[in-house]
């Protein structure tokens, strides 16, 4: 005579094989009576990643499936004096013309490498416009800065540093300088195979170290891997509504949970303190306007305050936000309404009408990543 667990398991499989779509389909086959059912959802996600449910992403994009976080494979892809370089470069106030700022000090390591501010003071106290975005997992980055201004990390690596509200550094008096400094000669030698400290190769370094900062590895990279009791209920119902009924796979996909593209929220601020043209700023296209590249979401939750400009101090305030459907700027005045330039939200931003539950498992998810 079966037991009663096993009669209960054998119910639950063919309830789950009533319920859950195919293999790599969606819906809200585990939400019976409109309430989510927690081992519907474990059976569904206890399937090989190609199984689980499709994500469901709004208009034609190309989104690719999730990844565990994997570290570097540094012997082989990075001598030891080139990334001991690039260290020290990139933790070394040298590099600033008061000494007193480093690479660093806007790209914190204990904060996924980027800052607790939403905009960093740099030289004399100056204020940018926008927020240290976080490196951790920049190697697959097509694009760097919030604009996308920088084609590699190489190009991006001098910007900081010449920029008169971060670093201020004389690029010209630059290399003379680390020469001047202890050491550098012979770090230099070791990387490079001779002792000339040049902006090129100061590039190279700096632009090699930061490829090796992948994300610290979580509960949802060993959840990926299939350790199925590495996520709770309520995370695994956020990660199951991060790929359906969230959307969020729209833009955040892929091994660092970002698609490289730009997309505006509504957030440019036209004609306001704060304004940001964002990509427009590159492109000069009307429609560019207000864009901004997609940031990683690995390691979110150590990377706040988030957004280009970093106002927005609360994972739950912007999960809000998107559940009401962002910003849709309307025109304040004559003038604005007959500018081309006048920013348009993205139409894959829509509101998601998640449930006060829903609302607060997607936060639980999201601090999982």
């Amino acid at each position: 005579m079966r037991k009663p667990q096993a009669i209960r398991a054998a119910m639950l499989a063919v309830t789950l094989a009533a319920l859950l779509p195919a293999a790599g389909s969606a819906g809200e086959s585990c939400r019976p009576g409109g309430q989510w059912d927690p081992a519907c959802l474990r059976q569904a996600y206890a399937r090989p990643l190609a199984e689980w449910p499709a994500p469901q992403v709004e208009g034609q994009v190309a989104w690719r499936e999730m990844a565990a976080a994997q570290a570097p494979d540094l012997p082989s892809t990075l001598p030891y004096p080139m990334l001991k370089l690039g260290i020290r470069l990139f933790f070394d106030p040298a590099l600033s013309a008061s000494g007193k700022i480093a690479c660093a000090s806007c790209h914190r390591p204990q904060h996924a490498y980027a800052d607790t501010l939403a905009v960093t003071p740099g030289h004399e106290g100056r204020l940018g416009r926008r927020n240290a975005p976080a490196l951790v997992g920049v190697a697959g980055a097509s694009s760097l800065f919030w604009d996308g201004r920088a084609p590699t990390l190489e190009h991006q690596a001098l910007g900081p540093i010449a920029d008169p509200a971060e670093m201020a550094m004389e690029l010209k008096e630059l290399p003379a300088k680390l020469a001047a400094i202890p050491g550098y000669a012979e770090e230099f030698a070791a990387a490079w195979g001779d002792g000339a400290v040049t902006l090129a190769r100061i590039q190279g370094a700096l632009a090699a170290y930061q490829r090796t900062l992948a994300p610290e590895r979580t509960a949802f990279d060993a959840f990926l891997e299939g350790n199925s009791k590495a996520l709770d209920d309520k995370q695994l119902l956020g990660l199951h509504l991060f790929r359906t009924k969230a959307r969020c796979m729209t833009c955040h996909n892929g091994p660092a949970l970002n698609d490289n593209e730009f997309h505006n929220l509504g957030l440019t601020y036209f004609g306001r303190k704060y304004e940001d043209l964002g990509r427009y700023n590159v492109t000069g296209k009307n429609e560019d306007v207000g864009k901004f590249r997609t940031p990683t979401l690995r390691n979110v939750s150590r990377s706040g305050p988030w957004m280009h400009n970093g106002l927005f101090g609360s994972l739950r305030g912007i999960v809000n936000m998107y559940n009401a459907g962002m910003f849709h700027p309307k025109p304040a005045n004559a003038a604005q309404a007959k500018d081309p330039r006048f920013p348009v939200t993205s139409p894959l931003v829509k509101p998601l009408k998640l449930d006060e539950r829903e609302l607060q498992a997607l936060e639980a998810f999201l601090k999982t990543l």
